[in-house]
């Protein structure tokens, strides 16, 4: 296992860091900024968990809304054109920021750190520390390093140092939890640089992963939602081609979990003992994200995708004969090189007839690096962004008419923390639904005791008397009021109809990391030793 260590040479005007004389009045204080998909989110989750056991303690409140922390780590994507934008945006605030607080640090990780190295201390001198996707571990080392040394410090692992699950974790929400079942992929995809900055697959063995799993749950969590760059292709390593499926069983029987996800799949591996898996465990969730990519099998060919659109559109009729409530989501790429009329509007014909719940387009960005950027057939901008307008429009179109038909239908929501941007104004809760939808949730008034509104005793079977709005964590039940093209209403409480609680553990898990908060003991709650209990949580991402 080969690392690279560039030491860089420090901007006069802007020293990467020195010794600040205040850190002796109190811990230093971090803050991790995510850019990009789930495996990010869950990255930042040992990085802050790494940063804790280290001693530092999560910047609140201001500090956190304006960047004013001691230590500052932008974790980053590599996906897409503008993902460098993103970055260097992020660092050009930071400077002046920076300036204004002697022994402030800066530290760039995540897949374009592996990818630009120390290319982003020739571009941001200011940086303090670079470390790749292998190399998690490093980053309280690294960061002491350039502080004793008072220059930037960029090291990059080759290939996988630690497997991240044995790293610790800060996790901030109390009800649901990612679950690492995998790292890398091993595909070979002409658009995607993924597996170039995170190697070939390794997967974890089942008994860690469930070890995890009910670690969560005896924390309080009631979801989880496991993880991998091709999930269905999880056993390959050990010889084991069943073993998602598997795992999706074991998963759902654990005690405490109610409720299962995962992502991403890839069409080529997925296969029916997976959807019998789902099917007949009742915690795995009515949900699949299927990435199509293109729906023209020309396209899919150069693309390297080894499946057609044939074999995508049978996958997603078996999965909704077993499971007909099941939501669909997918990805969707516009303007890949070489792609023509008739195959954008194979596409938009395969869109129409798989009737997704909605899905992520992108116009097609070369990523330097992938065999794709090299090829000359290049689609003009103009006519990537016109086809993009077009497929956004169908798709917007689906989901209004997808989200419409669910009025009437009763949903159990999950209550969620910051889901809804306008719950405060709206008087309305947020959460997803069993199948993944985004439901707003109104609350009735105070007392209200009209329709089916109740509260149920918790989970564990106490009847205990509470007062107040459901806490992120419970279940509320629910009828669909209203579809819009993102997300459904559910206004039934407050018409004087069904509106049913369920406290949960996970509600009271929420309730006392509130009051720790409330109490100044937020510092020691929520962090995970390897070795030890695995604390809660899902950080918010950016981009």
């Amino acid at each position: 296992m080969s690392t690279t260590t560039i030491p860089s040479v420090p901007n006069p005007d802007l020293v990467p860091s020195s010794p600040d004389p205040a850190s002796d009045l109190g811990p230093r204080t971090y803050l991790v900024r995510t850019l990009g998909c789930q495996m990010n989110v869950h990255d930042s989750e040992h990085m802050a968990g790494l940063l804790e056991e280290a001693g530092y303690v999560p910047a609140l409140g201001e500090d956190a809304a304006e960047g004013a922390a001691d230590v500052i780590v932008i974790n980053t994507c590599a996906v897409r054109e503008n993902a460098a934008d993103k970055l260097y945006g992020n660092l050009g605030q930071l400077a002046s920021v920076k300036r204004a607080r002697p022994g402030m640090q800066i530290a760039v990780g995540g897949c374009l750190a592996q990818k630009d190295r120390d290319g982003i201390v020739d571009r941001a001198p200011w940086v303090d520390v670079v470390f790749g996707t292998h190399n998690l571990d490093v980053l309280p080392v690294l960061l002491e390093r350039a502080r004793h040394n008072a220059r930037a410090e960029v090291e990059i692992a080759e290939s996988l140092q630690v497997f991240p699950s044995t790293l610790p974790t800060r996790r901030e929400s109390v009800y649901a939890g990612w679950v690492s079942i995998s790292v890398g992929c091993n595909n070979t995809c002409t658009f995607c640089i993924v597996p170039h900055l995170r190697g070939k697959e390794r997967d974890r063995r089942p008994g860690a992963i469930l070890a995890e799993v009910a670690a969560l749950a005896g924390q309080g969590a009631i979801e989880v939602t496991l993880l991998g760059q091709n999930v269905n292709s999880y056993g390959v390593e050990f010889g084991d081609r069943s073993a998602f499926a598997k795992l999706l069983r074991a998963t759902g029987a654990v005690d405490g979990i109610e409720r299962v996800r995962f992502t991403s799949p890839h069409p080529a591996a997925f296969t029916d003992d997976v959807i019998a898996a789902m099917a007949e465990t009742p915690t795995v969730m009515p949900q699949l994200h299927m990435p199509l990519q293109s729906g023209s099998d020309r396209v899919l060919r150069a693309m390297r995708r080894s499946y057609r659109s044939d074999r995508f559109l049978g996958i997603l009729e078996r999965v909704r004969a077993a499971m007909p409530e099941a939501a669909i989501t997918s990805d969707i790429i516009v303007g890949f090189p070489g792609e023509t009329e008739e195959d954008f509007a194979a596409t938009l014909r395969v869109v129409e007839e798989a009737r997704f719940s909605s899905a992520f387009t992108f116009q097609y960005s070369p990523r330097p690096g992938t065999p794709a950027a090299h090829l000359s057939d290049q689609v003009p901008k103009a006519v990537v962004q016109e086809r993009y307008g077009r497929l956004a429009a169908l798709q917007d179109r689906i989901s209004l008419e997808e989200n419409a038909a669910q009025v009437g239908r009763t949903v159990e929501v999950l209550i969620a923390e910051g889901e809804g941007r306008k719950d405060g104004s709206s008087q309305r809760i947020s959460g997803r639904a069993a199948d993944n939808r985004l439901v707003h949730v109104g609350l009735p008034d105070e007392g209200h005791a009209g329709g089916s509104t109740r509260t149920l005793p918790d989970a564990d079977g106490a009847d205990r008397s509470r007062s107040g709005a459901p806490r992120p964590g419970d279940l509320v039940t629910v009828d669909v009021t209203h579809g819009a093209p993102h997300y459904l209403v559910a206004d039934s409480g407050v018409q004087g109809g069904r509106f049913i609680v369920r406290r949960t553990r996970a509600g009271d898990t929420w309730e006392a990391r509130e009051r720790a908060r409330l109490a100044g003991e937020d510092h020691d709650h929520g962090l995970v030793g390897a070795g030890g209990a695995i604390a809660l949580g899902m950080p918010r991402r950016r981009g």
